[in-house]
């Protein structure tokens, strides 16, 4: 693409001959020159402050994540408005009394929603330091543990706000995404075999250059494909080997060939960018089909539910409901939700209608109509005792039912696609039981029937062997589809949505999604500048539909709003930037917006941000009258013609892109600008730093966790701990030579050998309690695993006496603390004590303290941003990759066992040069 204006795609709508999106424009839908000047007049630009930066005060939301949706959760995207072009004026729809003429907001809504996709998280985060630490403890921030400012690209003396710096920093990024946009634009002209990804298009003329390729430079050759030094044939150390080392060499050569071999046989598939571009996604298909739950076991005759005080027996149908609720009693964010109950006893009492209803002891016909006067604590009882009971299980009994459950799956855990072992996500199908949602959803507490195999249609080669259904059963049908990546579906009751079984994170298919979603986002790179300077200059459009559309695309580019769609009657009302309602955004001169509202999964987003003065005086001419409570912001916006629009820019353009394309341009350049030096734990704050940035720009926010602030008290009992190790240490170190306390205050300074004044007498006496007790449990738990491997190999239990005796190690622990506090002095402890010896503990306990404070000061900062949101789902992980590799920090650091499985194409595909 050119860099010039007039080769770029068409950004906005052709008003030639007053038009637009191909119908006449109304007088209503054209902004006149007054209305702007008016608007000026009452709100003129903001003379301070920065637009485009978040204020962030109030109650945070946690993001989420969008996957695919799987087994568990619904397939779909809530259908969209009708398009806007056959829409009328706000104004013409108001003067209208008809269901028709409403506006938008007001009318009944029709569609079918559909549940949304599942929600993947995982966070690395570890406690932080509270307010309690903070103000009992001073000590512990007295060093300065944040990040340095040069590691994360701050001028080291600025005293700016973090708001200003950040504001003024996202504005840096976006010039320097203008700038590489049309540097990407222009190399592509001058090198128009580039692919968009940075790889160079194959050419035909290579297959006859195979044999020359040590000798072509490695630039314009992708990293993964680079030849390995260490592979090389025909080395000079080779051909200078001794024949007496011949076969030594002969060894290495077939060790050599093997490494080769298995190299081979690991499908690399993002080394070829052109991989799933077709609609078909697999020639071969074989699996077991999925795995259902047991069949109900109907409760013993003394377990009963109660109603009115009496047992009553139903049918086992109802019964199962009924047992429901009853286990759940426990969680009460449930079973005391008004609307949970209302729903639940509808159906239980539907049920009971089907199936004859209830009788007492006698066989007495029993009315139940009143959910007040049922009684589910036997069944409550009879539940939480099987679940104690499974608890206490020895480790030998629940390790043999694990491996039972293991044996039993095992065939359905992986599939075989285009002949490659694959692992499956979910082939387990979603017991019964009742339907909780997210938030406050209208249909929490209804029954999730029960899904037999009549309703699973299973997708399967042509060729393969179609896995055998429960006996007695049928399938719903067989499918050959292969341009779907499911193995099996069904439709679930409560929201009519489907459910999939597919392939597990980390396997090829999933983790092609997952490069294509973030090469999506590189692409975006050389659009980006076009597509805010043309938002920019429409915000100022005389035509109604264009500035909405304009204004939501700043909001979405510039805060990270997820655009929205409308929702049915029977969902969760939770909405984004295109379906935002005139009181979910709240104006306060000269250029604040307050958004309030329910976001996805009906988590509360609250925000005070600044912004464009133009955009402040857009939003106050949208929610002009006669708008009010109810109607919407956008009306003549919806999220299909917004994604339409974008599409103009590049292929498969949508609002979600600006998210990922965001959060991973901004953790670029933050990582370009790192100079990380220092411990691990020092680089991981860093790191750490620069994502907690992202998650600010990005809007990436969570709520502070309830358990926090405990947390944060037991990290720093932790830090405090170590300090008392530390100070008894010293004191060791004085019994074995008493004369060495003037030599280290000479050097260290006078306290050197003193306690630290946050180690009160009364936490002294709690902790050394606590030591002597964690001992005790310590001694206790090895006892008991010792009997347990006794059991398990066919021996004899030691006896209880035994134990007893093992236990005086911590009576004698008890007995030293107490001689200690009396006399004040410390005993060597160890085999041949020595003063270098407790040097060596003091320097291992100094690391141990300040990476504690490290990871305090770390988890503080980051208490209200969702770092592993940003980390898992926006940010690039060949980001984080290429972070590990610059600065010599194992993966292992950021990304758990299932995240490197997962990202294991990003892990093996980059080194410390890829760049974003």
């Amino acid at each position: 693409m050119s860099s010039s204006d007039d080769d770029r795609p068409l950004a906005t709508t052709h008003k030639a001959n007053g038009v637009t999106n191909g119908h006449p424009l109304k007088s209503k839908d054209i902004i006149s020159e007054s209305v702007d000047k008016t608007m000026d007049k009452a709100n003129p630009p903001a003379v301070h402050g920065a637009p485009g930066i978040s204020i962030r005060n109030g109650p945070v939301d946690e993001m989420d994540i969008d996957g695919p949706a799987v087994n568990g959760n619904a397939n779909g995207k809530r259908k969209a408005r009708s398009s806007m072009g056959n829409r009328k004026s706000y104004k013409e729809a108001s003067e209208e009394d008809d269901e028709e003429g409403k506006p938008l907001s007001k009318r009944r809504c029709l569609s079918k929603g559909k549940n949304k996709a599942d929600v993947e998280s995982d966070s690395d985060d570890a406690p932080l330091v509270s307010k309690k630490i903070k103000n009992k403890s001073p000590t512990l921030l007295r060093k300065p543990v944040k990040a340095s400012e040069t590691a994360i690209g701050e001028s080291e003396d600025s005293d700016a706000p973090l708001g200003e710096k950040l504001a003024k920093e996202k504005a840096d990024i976006q010039k320097s995404a203008a700038k590489e946009a049309k540097a990407i634009r222009k190399d592509e002209k001058e090198h128009p075999k580039k692919q968009t990804n940075g790889t160079v298009a194959p050419s035909k003329k290579r297959k006859s250059q195979t044999n020359d390729v040590k000798k072509e430079s490695d630039d314009d050759v992708p990293l993964a494909k680079k030849v390995p030094a260490k592979k090389n044939a025909g080395s000079k150390a080779e051909t200078s080997t001794p024949k007496k080392k011949g076969k030594a060499l002969k060894r290495e050569e077939t060790k050599q060939d093997e490494e080769a071999e298995a190299e081979e046989e690991e499908y690399r598939w993002w080394e070829d960018p052109t991989k799933g571009d077709g609609t078909k996604k697999w020639t071969t298909l074989e699996h077991a089909g999925v795995v259902f739950p047991p069949e109900y076991q109907p409760l013993p005759k003394n377990v009963q539910m109660l109603y009115d005080g009496n047992p009553v027996r139903m049918a086992p149908e109802a019964e199962e409901i009924a047992g429901f609720f009853g286990a759940m009693l426990n969680s009460t964010h449930n079973v005391e939700n008004p609307t949970f109950q209302k729903n639940f006893f509808d159906d239980l009492t539907k049920m009971l209608k089907e199936t004859g209803g209830a009788t007492d002891r006698n066989g007495n016909k029993v009315n139940i109509k009143e959910f007040s006067k049922c009684g589910f604590q036997p069944i409550f009882n009879y539940y939480d005792a099987q679940r104690m009971e499974k608890k206490a299980l020895s480790a030998a009994e629940k390790r043999q039912l694990k491996a039972d459950k293991d044996a039993a799956e095992a065939p359905y855990m992986y599939c075989m696609w285009d002949n490659r072992k694959q692992k499956v996500g979910n082939f387990r199908v979603e017991p019964p039981g009742l339907f909780r949602g997210r938030g406050d959803h209208p249909k929490t507490g209804r029954v999730k029937k029960r899904v037999e195999p009549e309703q699973i249609t299973i997708n399967i080669g042509k060729e393969a062997t179609v896995p055998a259904p429960p006996e007695g059963y049928s399938w719903k049908e067989i499918k050959h589809d292969q341009e779907g990546t499911w193995l099996a579906m069904w439709q679930e009751n409560i929201n009519a949505a489907y459910k999939y079984v597919m392939l597990a994170a980390n396997s090829d298919v999933k983790g092609q999604s997952d490069f294509k979603k973030f090469e999506k986002a590189r692409e975006l790179k050389k659009h980006i500048d076009h597509i805010r300077k043309d938002y920019t200059a429409e915000l100022k459009d005389k035509v109604m539909a264009n500035r909405q559309r304009a204004t939501a695309v700043y909001l979405i580019d510039q805060f990270a709003l997820r655009a929205g769609n409308e929702k049915g009657e029977d969902e969760a009302d939770t909405v984004g930037c295109c379906s935002l309602k005139f009181e979910h955004v709240t104006l306060k001169p000269p250029n604040k917006v307050i958004f309030d509202f329910l976001g996805k999964d009906s988590i509360r987003f609250y925000d005070e941000v600044e912004v464009d003065a133009q955009v402040f005086k857009n939003l106050k001419i949208f929610k002009s009258s006669p708008k009010t409570d109810g109607d919407e912001i956008f009306d003549r916006l919806t999220t299909s013609a917004l994604n339409k629009h974008l599409s103009n820019y590049m292929s498969g353009l949508t609002a979600k892109v600006f998210r990922t394309y965001n959060a991973s341009f901004t953790m670029s350049k933050l990582l370009q600008n790192m100079k990380s030096t220092g411990s691990i734990a020092e680089k991981i704050v860093d790191y750490n730093e620069a994502n907690r940035k992202v998650a600010i720009l990005c809007n990436h926010k969570r709520t502070v966790a309830a358990g926090h602030e405990s947390q944060m008290e037991k990290l720093g009992d932790r830090i405090k701990g170590l300090k008392y190790q530390k100070w008894r240490m010293k004191q060791m170190m004085l019994n074995i030579d008493p004369k060495i306390k003037k030599k280290k205050e000479k050097e260290e300074g006078d306290g050197y050998f003193q306690l630290d004044d946050e180690l009160e007498e009364t936490w002294i006496h709690e902790h050394q309690n606590f030591l002597v007790e964690e001992e005790r449990q310590k001694i206790e738990k090895k006892f008991k695993k010792e009997n347990e491997k006794l059991t398990a190999d066919g021996g004899k239990e030691m006896k209880h006496k035994e134990l007893e005796e093992r236990l005086e190690d911590a009576d004698e622990l008890a007995k030293k603390f107490k001689k200690e506090n009396k006399t004040g002095k410390v005993e060597a402890e160890g085999k041949g004590p020595t003063v270098e010896k407790c040097e060596g503990n003091l320097a291992k306990l100094d690391q141990r303290v300040n990476n504690m404070l490290f990871q305090a000061k770390d988890k503080e900062n980051n208490k209200e941003v969702a770092l592993g949101t940003s980390k898992i789902n926006y940010i690039d992980p060949r980001l984080t990759v290429v972070f590990s590799k610059k600065f010599d920090v194992p993966i292992e650091k950021f990304f758990s066992k299932t995240l490197r499985e997962k990202f294991d194409w990003a892990i093996k595909s980059v080194d410390e040069d890829w760049e974003f």
